[in-house]
């Protein structure tokens, strides 16, 4: 705003002459010099004192002692005026006045007036508000003496806010520029505060970004009428939509930026001493959805729907930003990833609330997010354990991501990470399997079906997802007998490895059945049951176990057990199949009819002869006692499942 200064207050011998010309000096009445100033006389002589006289177009002040004033504040009853250097009433201008307090704090060193065409200055008026007065097509605010206002100013009254500590935006409404431009602001500021509270914990969830300092740089935004947008406490933030873009302020009116978190939506999911009621309800689901992020300091604008790849918020020992409650001794949200700063995918729903802890469909693919405790809301990717409900698609449990190839023996043999402590294991649940999201978090986060062959640490494994189902089912490591050739545990296939030859898994179902067992059998363990059948023709001691099955009901020799290749077929039928510890599987019908230690079963032993009967005989069976635990149909002990594959 370009303004117009005050002049200088010495009359010059030209100015005098100036005025005089414009006087008409009479005897007794009107204008006269004296002693260097002007005066005015009435029609009775007298000396005309505290009044406004007007010589041609001009209007003149006569003050106590009946001289004309110069340079100078005029007080007319409820008015201020203002007279130049020459005595002349100043009108449609601003004029800039000395302050007579400024050297002491947060006082200028003149305020602005404005002056109508009648000369009255604008002011406040009576009324408790800020009322705004529009000159040259701004909008100024004057307190009730005629003083420009600037800088912040609350909206009870009209009266500027000291800013000395630079924190009067805590309590200001209005923004009116610096002391030589008051206009009144409109639309975004960017401006240092002193914020003084943002260190403490009751702005730790609306702006924790700025956490950590009492010095801010911060944006506001002011709407049409000129009052700040804020939001009523602490614990809320205010939400604007602006040029198509949402945004957040705090209390104070600062724009949130990064992460904030909602706690609105959070409600009462904020605390808790039994962590068993918030699993059960999901609660902590539901407070980690609460957060939201609003993109840089810079930019601010939240990220209302869709893609956003950012480093989790700062956490240390006394400030774990990001609150999660399934570990009570130590509750943190997103461990980890603010301490090494890995930026990671996140998705926001068209409220800006994070996805957590779920399996959801975008734009015709499926992605996983993880749930509260494990770098929450962020975007799964490679392969992941996980336990998901087979109703709702929420992920209750993110067991492992990015798995490399010792995670997934552990996976399969339910050790290390894969066991808890309080008894709980991987695969314990039969909504417990893998999942795999592809290996390049930037370019193919989706969930990947059907057949995948997967890359772990340059060896390939072989796996089957399930193609069918939503949210709930889609993608599903399958577990059972896929079209009577192959055998999946948790999607991973299974196969005998180079060494051994050949393995036996025990399968109850095929890939299309709900809640299917899958075991690899322990080798070692079936050896050390084998019953000793007698001696062969050479002499051999002959040690055998009997068929892996039972006879159904009409006589039929049937069986969950079945022998695998190095390559994962299932063996159909087979005459001494060759072990990698020098033991024969003998396999009819895809039935182990016999594991032995020796692949000549002829002589004259009444035992050996009788392997060979049976072996030849397809429907009879081998049981004996000491085996009895394979010979059913029932899921297999402990002490002969080996789940290392």
């Amino acid at each position: 705003m370009k303004k117009q200064t005050k002049l200088v207050a010495v009359l010059s011998t030209a100015a005098l002459l100036a005025i005089g010309a414009s006087m008409t000096s009479f005897a007794a009445t009107g204008w006269a010099e004296e002693d260097g100033t002007w005066v005015y006389y009435d029609r009775n002589g007298d000396k005309v004192t505290d009044k406004w006289a007007k010589s041609g177009n001009n209007w003149y002040y006569l003050d106590s002692n009946g001289e004309m004033a110069v340079d100078t504040l005029i007080e007319d009853g409820d008015n201020y005026y203002y007279v130049d250097v020459n005595g002349v009433m100043a009108a449609n201008q601003w004029v800039a006045i000395d302050n007579e307090d400024a050297g002491d704090d947060d006082e200028p060193e003149h305020y602005w007036y404005y002056f109508q065409a009648n000369g009255k200055a604008l002011k406040q008026g009576d009324s408790d508000t800020v009322s705004l007065k529009t000159v040259n097509g701004k909008k100024y605010a004057f307190d009730d003496e005629g003083k420009m206002l600037y800088g912040w100013v609350s909206s009870d009254n009209a009266e500027r806010i000291d800013n000395t500590d630079d924190d009067a935006f805590k309590d200001g409404v209005y923004y009116f520029g610096g002391e030589d431009d008051g206009a009144m602001t409109t639309g975004w500021l960017l401006i240092d505060v002193s914020y003084d509270e943002a260190t403490n914990d009751d702005y730790k969830y609306t702006a924790p970004t700025f956490n950590d300092d009492d010095d801010q740089t911060r944006w506001f935004y002011f709407k049409s009428n000129g009052k700040m947008v804020k939001a009523a406490d602490a614990d809320k933030t205010k939400e604007k939509t602006i040029n198509g873009k949402k945004y957040a302020f705090d209390v104070t009116g600062a724009m949130v930026a990064e992460w904030s978190l909602d706690k609105e939506k959070a409600s009462d999911n904020l605390a808790t001493t039994n962590f068993a009621d918030y699993e059960k309800d999901g609660k902590t689901a539901k407070y980690s959805q609460a957060w939201r992020y609003f993109n840089s300091v810079e930019d601010g604008s939240r990220v209302s729907k869709g893609w956003f790849k950012v480093v989790a918020p700062d956490r240390d020992g006394d400030d774990n930003t990001f609150k999660d409650y399934t570990n009570l001794a130590t509750p943190t949200f997103a461990v980890g990833d603010s301490d090494d700063e890995t930026e990671r995918w996140y998705y926001a729903d068209g409220d800006g609330n994070l996805e957590v802890g779920k399996i959801k469909k975008i734009k015709g693919k499926y992605y996983g997010f993880a749930p509260a405790g494990n770098k929450a809301g962020s975007m799964l990717t490679g392969l992941c354990a996980l336990r998901v409900n087979s109703s709702t698609g929420e992920i209750e449990k993110l067991w492992a991501r990015d798995m490399d190839s010792d995670d997934l023996d552990d996976a399969m043999q339910a050790q290390g990470d894969f066991a808890t402590a309080s008894g709980d294991y991987f695969g314990a649940q039969p909504t417990d399997t893998l999942y795999y999201f592809g290996s390049n978090e930037d370019t193919d986060g989706a969930m990947k079906t059907g057949s995948v062959s997967v890359t772990l640490d340059g060896d390939s494994y072989q796996f089957q997802f399930s193609k069918t189902g939503g949210a709930e089912g889609k993608g599903r490591g399958l577990n059972g007998i896929d079209d009577g050739k192959y055998v999946y545990k948790f999607g991973q296939k299974l196969k005998a490895g180079s060494d051994d030859k050949y393995i036996v898994v025990y399968a109850d179902g095929d890939t299309g059945a709900a809640n299917v067992n899958v075991h690899k059998i322990d080798s070692a363990a079936l050896r050390a049951m084998a019953d000793i059948a007698g001696k062969n023709k050479d002499g051999d001691s002959i040690s055998y176990v009997g068929a892996l099955g039972y006879l159904d009901a009409n006589g039929k020799l049937v069986s969950n057990y079945y022998l695998l290749n190095s390559s994962g077929t299932i063996v159909k039928n087979k005459t001494a199949a060759k072990d990698g510890n020098d033991w024969y599987y003998y396999v009819k019908d895809k039935v182990v009819r016999m594991y032995t230690n020796n692949n000549t079963l002829t002589g004259d032993d009444t035992g050996v002869k009788n392997l060979k009967d049976n072996w030849d005989k397809a429907n009879a069976p081998f049981v004996n006692s000491s085996i009895s635990e394979v010979n059913t149909n029932a899921v297999p002990s402990s002490s002969l499942i080996d789940d290392g594959i």
